[in-house]
C-alpha cells in the first residue's frame, strides 16, 4: 500500500466514525426525550390534591379539550449509515437489542391494550435424589439416624444388662439419666451455632427419647416409681422436649421425640399392656398444646394415633374376666382424649385433616372394649360412645368433614349398641325404626351424611327381616311347616309394618333432599322401594293372620287378602294418578303383579274357598277399576 491509497484509508475511516458519533449523538437525544415525555406523562396520570375553595364569580363549565392526534413518527436521520450497518439490499440495520427505532419515533396506539398477568410455572417437585444432593443433606441424615441408632442402642443396653445382671437396678436407671441429660446439654450447647444446629436437633430429640425411657423402665422393669408418679415424671420429660421443639421451632425435634419414646415404650413394658397406654396418653397429653398451637401434622399423628393402637392391642391379647375393668376403663380414657384433642384443634384449623382422622380412630377403643363385658354394660358403653359421636354430628357449626367423620361413627356405634342391647325379631325392627329415624333427620336437616346412613340401617335390617323376622318361607309355605309361635308372628307383623314405612320414606327423604328425581326420570329406585313396600304389606297382612289363626286357615284367609288388597292398591293409584304419570304407571304396575300372584301362587297354594275368595275378590275390583278408571279418563279428556 503507497502512500496515497493509504491517505484516502484513513479518510474513509474518519468518515466512518463521524458518522458513528453523530449516530450515537443522536440516539442519545432521542433518549432524552423519551424519558422527559414519561415523565410528563406519569405526572399527567397521578391524582392532583384537591384545591382550596375560594369564593368569587361563577365561571361556566368548559368542554374538556379533544384528545390530541398522536405525533407523526419521526423521519429517520438523513444521513446514510455506516456500510458495515446496511443489509444485503441496503435497508438500515439496528444495533444489537433493537428491533427497530426507538419508540418515541414508533407511532403510538390510541388506546393501550390491558396488561397480561402471567402466572409462573410451577416448579417440579425435588425427588429423593435432588434432596439427598442438596448441600448438608447428607449431614442431616447422618444425624438423625446417628440418633436412631442411639437410641435403640440405649434400649438394647438395658435389655442387656438385665439378661446379664450388670451393675445394679439403680446404677443403671441413674446412668441412663445422665448420660441422656448430657445428650440434652449438648444439644442445647451446639444450637447456638447455626451451623451445627442440626446435630442439636438430632442429640436433643436422643436424650430426650433416654430420659423418657429411663421414666419407663424406673416404673415399669424395676418399681423404683409407682406408676401414678411415673406417669407424672413421664409427662414432664415429654412436655420439656415438646416445649424445647417449640422454642427452636422445630417440627422434626417434636416428632422425633414423641415417635422415639411411641416406638421403644413396647419395648420396656414388656408388651401391649394398660401401663404402656398410660404413658402413650402421657405422650398425647404432653403434644397437645403445642399440636394446637401450631400446624405440625406430624406431631399430631405420632401423638394421637399411638394410643388408639396400642388400646387396641392391650385389649385384643386381655384374657376376658382378667382385669377387664381396668383395660375398659383405658380404652374409654383414650376415646374421651382422643376426641377432646379432635374438637380442640378443629377449632384451630377447621382444615385440619388429622382432626377428622382422630374423631373416628378415637372411638375405636372403647367399642372394642365392649368384647369382654357382659351384655348390659357393653351396650352401656356402646350406647354412650354412639350419644356423645352424634351429638358432636348435630353441632351445625363444625366443619363438614369433621361432622361427617363424627356421624358415620356414632351410626356404627348405635348400630353396635343395638345388636348387643337386643336380640330375635325385636332387633330387626329396632334397626328399621333407626332407618326411618335417620331419613326424616336427612330431609329436616338436609344432611346426606344421615341419609346415606338411613339407606346402610334400611338395607341391614330388609336383610334381616327376610332372614328372620319375615322370612319369606312364612309366605310360600304352610304353617305346619312353619316353626314359629305367636310371639313370632306379633314381632314379624311390627317389623314388616315398620318396613313398609321406611320403604316409603327413604325416597321421600331422597325427594325431598334432591338426591333423587320422580319416577318418570328415576324410576328404578321408585320400583325398588315399591317392591320393598309391597313385601312389607303382605307380610304384615300375613302375620295378622297368622296371629289370629295360625294355622291353615289363617294362612289361605292371610293370601286371600293380600291380592284383594293389592288390587285396591292399584285402583287407588290409577284413580289418582289421572293426571300423574309415576301414580298411574305404579298402579298398572300393581295390576300386574296381582294377576301374576293369583295365576301363579294362589292358583296352585290355595284350596277351596280361599282360592274362590282371591279370584272373585281381585276379579270383581279389577272390573270396578277399569270401568271407573275409564270413566274418569274419558271425563279428563272432555274439554271445560
Amino acid at each position: 500500500m503507497d502512500g496515497q491509497d493509504r491517505l484516502g484509508y484513513e479518510q474513509r475511516l474518519a468518515l466512518e466514525l463521524a458518522a458513528i458519533g453523530q449516530r450515537l449523538v443522536t440516539i442519545s437525544t432521542e433518549m432524552r426525550a423519551q424519558s422527559a415525555t414519561t415523565a410528563v406523562a406519569a405526572e399527567a396520570v397521578a391524582p392532583s390534591p384537591p384545591a382550596q375553595a375560594t369564593p368569587g364569580p361563577a365561571v361556566p363549565l368548559q368542554p374538556p379539550p379533544p384528545t390530541q392526534q398522536p405525533a407523526p413518527p419521526t423521519p429517520w436521520p438523513p444521513h446514510p449509515p455506516a456500510p458495515w450497518l446496511q443489509g444485503n439490499a441496503g435497508a438500515p440495520r439496528f444495533p444489537e437489542g433493537n428491533a427497530g427505532p426507538p419508540r418515541s419515533q414508533q407511532p403510538q396506539q390510541p388506546q393501550q391494550q390491558p396488561q397480561q398477568q402471567y402466572w409462573p410455572a410451577p416448579q417440579p417437585r425435588e425427588g429423593l435424589f435432588e434432596k439427598l444432593g442438596k448441600d448438608g443433606a447428607g449431614s442431616k441424615l447422618l444425624a438423625w439416624v446417628g440418633g436412631a441408632i442411639t437410641v435403640l442402642g440405649f434400649v438394647l443396653l438395658l435389655i442387656l444388662a438385665i439378661q446379664r445382671g450388670w451393675l445394679g437396678p439403680m446404677p443403671r436407671v441413674v446412668g441412663g439419666a445422665v448420660f441422656s441429660g448430657a445428650l440434652v446439654g449438648i444439644g442445647v450447647w451446639l444450637h447456638r451455632n447455626p451451623a451445627g444446629r442440626t446435630g442439636a436437633f438430632a442429640l436433643a430429640a436422643t436424650g430426650f427419647a433416654g430420659l423418657y425411657l429411663d421414666v419407663v423402665a424406673a416404673t415399669s422393669l424395676y418399681g423404683y416409681l409407682p406408676p401414678a408418679a411415673g406417669l407424672v415424671a413421664g409427662l414432664v420429660v415429654a412436655a420439656a422436649g415438646v416445649a424445647l421443639a417449640l422454642r427452636w421451632d422445630s417440627q422434626t425435634l417434636a416428632v422425633g421425640v414423641v415417635a422415639a419414646c411411641a416406638l421403644c415404650s413396647p419395648v420396656m413394658t414388656g408388651g401391649f399392656t394398660v401401663l404402656l397406654v398410660g404413658f402413650l396418653l402421657v405422650l398425647k397429653m404432653a403434644s397437645t398444646p403445642v399440636q394446637i398451637h401450631r400446624n405440625w401434622p406430624g406431631l399430631a399423628i405420632a401423638g394421637g394415633f399411638g394410643p388408639i393402637l396400642a388400646s387396641l392391642l392391650t385389649t385384643a391379647s386381655a384374657i376376658p374376666r382378667d382385669y377387664e375393668w381396668t383395660v375398659v376403663g383405658v380404652a374409654a380414657a383414650t376415646t374421651v382424649a382422643g376426641l377432646v384433642v379432635a374438637l380442640l384443634t378443629i377449632r384451630k384449623r377447621p382444615a385440619d385433616i388429622v382432626a377428622v382422622a382422630l374423631v373416628a380412630g378415637s372411638a375405636l377403643p372403647a367399642m372394642f372394649a365392649t368384647t369382654l363385658l357382659d351384655k348390659p354394660s357393653a351396650s352401656i358403653l356402646a350406647g354412650a360412645v354412639a350419644a356423645v359421636l352424634l351429638a358432636i354430628w348435630m353441632v351445625p357449626d363444625l366443619p363438614r368433614a369433621f361432622t361427617t367423620a363424627a356421624g358415620a361413627t356414632g351410626m356404627l356405634a348405635l348400630f353396635q349398641t343395638t345388636v348387643i342391647a337386643l336380640d330375635g325379631n325385636v332387633r330387626t325392627a329396632i334397626v328399621l325404626a333407626e332407618a326411618v329415624l335417620l331419613a326424616f333427620l336427612a330431609a329436616r336437616l338436609t344432611r346426606k351424611s344421615a341419609l346415606v346412613g338411613s339407606i346402610a340401617f334400611g338395607v341391614v335390617g330388609f336383610l334381616m327381616a327376610v332372614v328372620q323376622a319375615v322370612p319369606i318361607t312364612w309366605l310360600l309355605d304352610e304353617p305346619r311347616y312353619v316353626r314359629a309361635g305367636a310371639g313370632d308372628y306379633a314381632a314379624g307383623l311390627v317389623t314388616a309394618v315398620v318396613l313398609g314405612i321406611y320403604a316409603a320414606t327413604a325416597p321421600w327423604a331422597a325427594l325431598k333432599m334432591r338426591v333423587l328425581r320422580e319416577p318418570a326420570r328415576h324410576p328404578f329406585a321408585w320400583v325398588l322401594s315399591g317392591l320393598v313396600l309391597l313385601y312389607g304389606a303382605a307380610g304384615a297382612v300375613l302375620c295378622a293372620a297368622l296371629l289370629v289363626s295360625p294355622d291353615e286357615t289363617g294362612f289361605l284367609f292371610g293370601h286371600s287378602v293380600v291380592t284383594v288388597s293389592w288390587t285396591v292398591v292399584a285402583l287407588f293409584l290409577l284413580v289418582k294418578g289421572i293426571n300423574n304419570k309415576a301414580l298411574r304407571i305404579s298402579g298398572l304396575i300393581l295390576v300386574a303383579a296381582a294377576v301374576v300372584k293369583l295365576v301363579t301362587f294362589d292358583l296352585s297354594a290355595l284350596d277351596g274357598v280361599a282360592r274362590v275368595l282371591a279370584f272373585l275378590g281381585a276379579g270383581l275390583v279389577l272390573l270396578t277399576a277399569g270401568t271407573r278408571y275409564a270413566k274418569l279418563v274419558a271425563g279428563a279428556k272432555t274439554p271445560q
